[in-house]
């Protein structure tokens, strides 16, 4: 066991009172507390039939009771609104949803690419132009290159023909 000031375990048991204690009256709670519940409950009951009566004006009058300088300032914090739980059937799939800075970034990029791809295998481009230019020399090339080879082939059966005679 651990000397020192504190003691380790709480001494007391926890009581909880029982809905039939608190309907009897009989719960360990204090006094003032019944008296509040009861005040809080008259008020509830008032606000609810003066809030039938008036409609739409109830949220406002909740608006405007703000606490120190809340009222004063309007502020959008959206870290105070908590946001609202969407049922999948309130949804609206119709509605399309405005796309982030990068993500528009992103499909711009992606959609420039692909025209200039398209302008590519059209030959439309400076970089398609010079690609075809520099194929069209060597093509030219190799075919220079094989006629010189039938050439050289058929200057050496030439040879062997004569050398043969």
């Amino acid at each position: 066991m651990g000397r020192g000031k504190f003691k380790a375990k709480p001494t007391g048991q926890r009581h909880f009172s029982t809905p039939e204690e608190m309907l009897a009256g009989t719960s360990s709670r204090p006094r003032t507390f019944k008296r509040q519940e009861a005040e809080y409950k008259e008020q509830e009951e008032s606000e609810e039939e003066s809030g039938q009566e008036s409609g739409e004006e109830s949220d406002d009058e909740t608006e405007q009771k703000r606490k120190g300088t809340q009222g004063v300032i309007e502020v959008n914090n959206p870290n105070l609104v908590k946001p609202k739980n969407l049922k999948a059937r309130d949804v609206d799939t119709g509605k399309t949803t405005e796309l982030s800075r990068r993500e528009r970034e992103e499909l711009e990029k992606q959609r420039a690419h692909e025209r200039y791809m398209r302008l590519q295998e059209q030959g439309k481009t400076e970089q398609a132009r010079k690609d075809l230019d520099r194929l069209a020399l060597i093509r030219q090339q190799r075919e220079e290159a094989a006629r010189k080879r039938e050439e050289e082939k058929a200057a050496k059966e030439q040879k062997k023909v004569e050398a043969r005679k």
